[in-house]
């Protein structure tokens, strides 16, 4: 597959606009086999991890960026997140008495699957302290004033950050593509109606790529096709790869966050106890002596 699981960033070197395209495959399917859904929830599933990829390239430190998006909809939970080691990871549920249409399972758009709902970008650091500073956890409310995710980011990113933004993405059954084309601030040494000039040239530009081709094209390929007249510096690909961080201790430290009570009686009702994770599908079984150490040998049992 071209440009599998890869992250291209470019720069036009006449004019203050930067870029990027990212294309994912294997892990993308990887995220699929753990959520069996319909089509279009595949799809929209793949545009929430390729926009994380997106995305990740702001992280200026150890951490992860989380799109999450909630709604009273057929899908109440749409969740997508890449961290600093480039690994990604999402997850989709829906209300349970949900019942898809054929139409809607096979071409519903964001608002028709999540109905009325919030969407929010979250920046998580890893550590809250560095050089002697904290970095704070950052959540921006991205407006579901759009029918699909693309829309919603440009109108976040014009809103919150003052900088115009076109998003494009294509996704099918076994890929999944993003491309972004993002207006710099602009420096002292260039000019603005020439730079409102070229944005306007590269966003007609951009605005002739096919889905076919973001799915099937390598990266480079496909910006030749359409900025092979302009100057562009295409940077080094970052890799990335699905990667669940759940692990035996974070199930652990969950055990006991829900409260020694509870715990007990979970356990005197069941005899041990079971986790799974909804992100990889891994179990976790806790017998009940390593729960007595758990909880300092008090369980009831």
């Amino acid at each position: 597959m071209p440009s599998n699981d890869l992250l291209h960033r470019f720069l036009f070197d006449d004019c203050d606009i930067r870029g990027e395209i990212i294309t994912l495959g294997d892990s993308y399917r990887e995220v699929l086999s753990h959520n069996p859904q319909a089509p279009a929830i595949h799809r929209l599933l793949g545009e929430f991890l390729a926009a994380v990829g997106l995305l990740s390239s702001t992280l200026k430190f150890d951490g992860k960026i989380i799109l999450q998006a909630r709604g009273d909809g057929a899908i109440s939970t749409i969740m997508a997140e890449c961290n600093h080691h480039n690994s990604l990871r999402g997850i989709v549920r829906l209300h349970p008495e949900a019942e898809l249409s054929d139409d809607l399972a096979q071409t519903g758009n964001l608002q028709q699957l999540l109905g009325n709902g919030v969407l929010v970008i979250t920046i998580e650091p890893q550590r809250t302290e560095n050089f002697g500073g904290k970095l704070e956890r950052h959540q921006g409310i991205v407006p579901m004033d759009a029918d699909n995710l693309a829309g919603c980011l440009e109108h976040y990113f014009q809103q919150s950050e003052q900088l115009a933004t076109r998003i494009w993405f294509a996704a099918n059954e076994n890929t999944v593509s993003g491309f972004l084309v993002q207006a710099l601030p602009q420096q002292l040494i260039t000019n603005a109606d020439d730079n409102r000039d070229k944005w306007e040239t590269v966003i007609a530009l951009a605005d002739t790529i096919k889905q076919e081709e973001l799915l099937e094209l390598e990266h480079s390929t496909v910006l030749y096709r359409l900025f092979n007249e302009h100057p562009l510096r295409l940077f080094e690909p970052k890799a990335l790869h699905f990667a669940c961080s759940c692990s035996r201790e974070r199930s652990a430290s969950a055990l006991l966050s829900i409260g020694k009570e509870e715990v007990e009686e979970l356990l005197v009702e069941r005899g041990s106890i079971d986790i799974d994770c909804q992100f990889c599908n891994q179990h976790y079984h806790f017998a009940a002596d390593e729960i007595r150490q758990l909880l300092g040998g008090n369980v009831l049992h």
